[in-house]
């Protein structure tokens, strides 16, 4: 057992902590016994904005103590994983401080909270996109706290699109068809999408009736984002781009485009 903490001390020295980004990793603050056990952010899928919409997603946070873990004394933040040159950006707090807590025993707790990042406030500029860090602290009953410097990771990425056109439509048997498409992701500067250069994004084509894409060759952007290449038409189907992502843009597929085969 330990001297208790009032509520009023310790969300006093979250706000505090909330506010304060460390300049390097540092070791875990925390007395007696409690332990920070998992947090999951988004449901464990990485966070993706636009240039418009705000998202909304959770962080829940399960901590264990001997005594129990006080409830609406669960706090996470999350920031930017400092840069290669050192350099922090963003910081995203919960909309409520208490969040919704559930007692999985009396030892053990997990508390869920909202927060919302801004594409046009949050990220700041593009260099944002990538991993960002969540720090969580807790209370237990007996006045022992944690707060944990790096309790999970998280993907925050610029959203992406991609397009596809076939033709001509329709066409003659081995004859060649060309399929175009434009490969774009948002810019949390310019709050456009722009064109995603130099990448490589793969052909598929899934001939009518079958279940599966089969990937015919890879083609790669050019210097607007855009995507031209040609194959020979053998069979009546839908013709798809394939982007594999990258590390600060998710993977995504087009929308099939119909061909049929004379």
């Amino acid at each position: 057992m330990h001297h208790r903490t009032t509520v009023a001390g310790f969300a006093g020295a979250l706000a505090l902590s909330a506010l304060t980004i460390p300049a390097t990793a540092q070791a875990d603050d925390f007395s007696g016994d409690i332990k920070i056990t998992k947090v999951v952010v988004n449901g464990g899928k990485d966070i993706v904005l636009g240039t418009t919409d705000v998202k909304t997603f959770t962080i829940a946070v399960t901590a264990t103590d001997d005594s129990g873990i006080e409830t609406g004394n669960t706090f996470p933040i999350m920031w930017r994983t400092p840069l290669p040159n050192g350099d922090h950006y963003g910081l995203v707090t919960p909309d409520n401080v208490a969040g919704k807590c559930v007692h999985q025993s009396s030892t053990t707790t997990t508390c869920t909270h909202t927060l919302k990042m801004n594409p046009r406030v949050d990220p700041q500029d593009n260099t944002t996109a990538g991993t960002w860090t969540v720090r969580a602290h807790t209370l237990a009953n007996d006045g022992d706290y944690i707060i944990k410097d790096s309790a999970a990771k998280a993907k925050v990425l610029r959203n992406s699109r991609l397009t596809v056109n076939a033709s001509p439509e329709p066409v003659k048997k081995n004859k060649t068809i060309t399929v175009t498409g434009t490969l774009t992701r948002a810019n949390w500067e310019t709050y456009k999408y722009g064109g995603y250069t130099k990448q490589p994004v793969k052909l598929q084509f899934k001939k009518k009736g079958a279940s599966t894409y089969k990937t015919l060759k890879t083609a790669t952007t050019d210097s607007k984002g855009t995507l031209r290449t040609s194959t020979i038409a053998t069979a009546d189907g839908y013709f798809r781009y394939s982007f594999a992502g990258t590390s600060t843009t998710p993977a995504i597929a087009s929308a099939a485009d119909y061909v049929d085969v004379k």
